[in-house]
């Protein structure tokens, strides 16, 4: 039976606007592809359109070996960032904001010319990115992360549905050239509370950030969509997700990169 794309992007937008998870599309239905989940990506990003939100950018996926061997899989997920998920550095995010989040650790890309096409290459990007700074990411899921009957996980179909888990941006102040820093070894100390949880390297996204933004390039072209000038794209996590409880706080220190932080507010 063909899955119906429109009732289960409504599911996830309810979700969402209700605070309470739905049950994993993957157990509901076992068949679906990944094509059938970006589908529902789409529905639900276009349900949140019509709302008033607006597209600013796109988010990397899933492109550590850690994650994709977590999950069966080999290829990274892209989701839509949308405008009510911008937060400045040092944002305190309100009480409910979000329902499960957890706290990543990007380099993130601002466009100042279109990219678009399969034949980008590494040097396009380049030359297309305004500047490059540090980021903390905001994954929520307003999916179920295991099947409370079996207690299977969710999915790769289930996380591309549900937008990517995308949550929230927060970039730091820092700016920089793309072409003025090695990306590969820019790495970042994550502290929460004050205590360090996670290290990382930006060769561990695809051994360059540069590349996680070739791969989503090429994706969209598939789709005869692209980049835009004036979009910020978050190349992809070089941590594991880190919880992130009511109450606690976030520190990034990319060293001369630079830093970002967050907290979020007692429940």
């Amino acid at each position: 039976m063909k899955m119906d794309v429109e009732r289960a992007a409504e599911a996830l937008f309810e979700a969402e606007a209700t605070g309470v998870q739905t049950g994993l599309l993957s157990v509901a239905h076992p068949a679906m592809t990944l094509d059938d989940a970006y589908a529902v990506q789409a529905a639900l990003v276009a349900r949140k359109r019509a709302a008033g939100l607006g597209v600013i950018g796109w988010k990397i996926g899933l492109t550590s070996r850690a994650m994709q061997q977590a999950l069966m899989i080999d290829t990274p997920d892209s989701g839509v960032l949308l405008s009510d998920m911008a937060f400045p550095d040092g944002a305190v995010i309100p009480a409910g904001r979000f329902i499960q989040p957890r706290i990543e650790a990007e380099i993130a890309f601002a466009m100042k010319a279109p990219l678009k096409g399969e034949g980008v290459t590494r040097e396009d990007v380049l030359a297309a990115t305004d500047y490059v700074a540090p980021s903390l990411e905001i994954l929520d899921t307003r999916i179920l992360r295991a099947d409370p009957a079996t207690g299977v996980p969710r999915r790769i179909t289930d996380t591309v549905s549900d937008n990517a888990a995308n949550g929230g941006i927060v970039l730091g102040d820092q700016r920089h050239a793309p072409e003025a820093v090695d990306l590969r070894w820019v790495g970042a100390i994550v502290k929460r509370d004050g205590v360090v949880e996670e290290t990382g390297l930006g060769a561990g996204v695809l051994d360059d950030p540069v590349t996680g933004i070739l791969w989503l390039v090429r994706r969209l072209a598939r789709y005869g969509m692209g980049i835009e000038a004036g979009q910020v794209l978050l190349s992809g996590s070089f941590i594991r997700p880190v919880e992130a409880p009511p109450g606690s706080c976030f520190e990034a220190d990319f060293d001369a990169f630079g830093s970002v932080s967050l907290s979020f507010a007692e429940a």
